[in-house]
């Protein structure tokens, strides 16, 4: 074989080699706006990874069979995860955080202090929220039979709004995103009332291989750096 076709077999090698399958979960703007490239959450996976050499190929999926694709091979690494996820994988550091709550009618005018106040009511959350959100909320998810997830966020919204469901548990911001496009379906000038049982929720990038996971952690702390990681922010403060 040529010594030029060899290194065009080593580039293409190289090529493939730093390329990322990465699962993202369903359309949740303004964390992934799906089909559309961009979003909070995207952007700063792709930008972390592109500072590090990497470029992601995006797949959108529910949670759940992100999840299954993962433990097949079929992906490289999932979005929005942490260790608690049950993910066997190499987790990268945090690169961005979720605010959920847990959201009523204000007309119902619940008294809900713990997360063990919840196993009184219908509850509907997020795709393996039953084990993202602490072991406290793992055992009133299992004890409660009201309890149940939904694969599409904007669901969530009708049933809120609706009345069918009693609780939501709703990163904010995901929350009032959907409003706008409910609208037109259920009540949503009706006052409602935050619960804020949770802290904070840091997410991570869950790698199938360590020397990515580094890379990318390293790219993640060069766009914190640069700037570039607070400019994306900027980008969607009007959500």
């Amino acid at each position: 074989m040529r010594w030029w076709a060899i290194g065009l077999l080593l580039l293409a090698t190289n090529v493939a080699a730093d390329e990322l399958r990465i699962g993202f979960g369903t359309h949740k703007p303004p964390y992934i706006f799906e089909g559309e490239q961009r979003g909070i959450e995207y952007d700063i996976v792709v930008a972390a990874a592109r500072a590090s050499g990497i470029t992601v190929v995006p797949s959108y999926a529910p949670m759940e069979r992100l999840h299954r694709a993962f433990s097949r091979g079929e992906l490289d690494g999932i979005a929005t995860t942490r260790l608690q996820g049950g993910v066997t994988s190499f987790y990268s550091q945090p690169y961005i955080r979720y605010h959920n709550v847990a959201v009523a009618l204000t007309s119902r005018d619940y008294r809900i202090e713990r997360i063990a106040d919840l196993s009184k009511h219908s509850v509907r959350a997020f795709q393996r929220a039953r084990v993202l959100l602490g072991e406290e909320f793992q055992r009133m998810a299992e004890a409660n039979p009201r309890y149940h997830e939904e694969a599409q966020q904007i669901a969530r919204n009708r049933f809120l709004y609706s009345g069918r469901v009693e609780v939501v548990i709703a990163e904010r911001r995901i929350l009032r995103y959907f409003n706008r496009e409910v609208y037109r379906q259920v009540d949503v000038s009706q006052p409602i009332t935050e619960y804020p049982l949770f802290p904070p929720t840091p997410y991570q990038l869950g790698l199938r291989d360590q020397s990515m996971r580094d890379r990318f952690d390293q790219g993640l702390a060069d766009i914190i750096a640069s700037g570039e990681y607070r400019e994306i922010e900027r980008r969607y403060a009007m959500y």
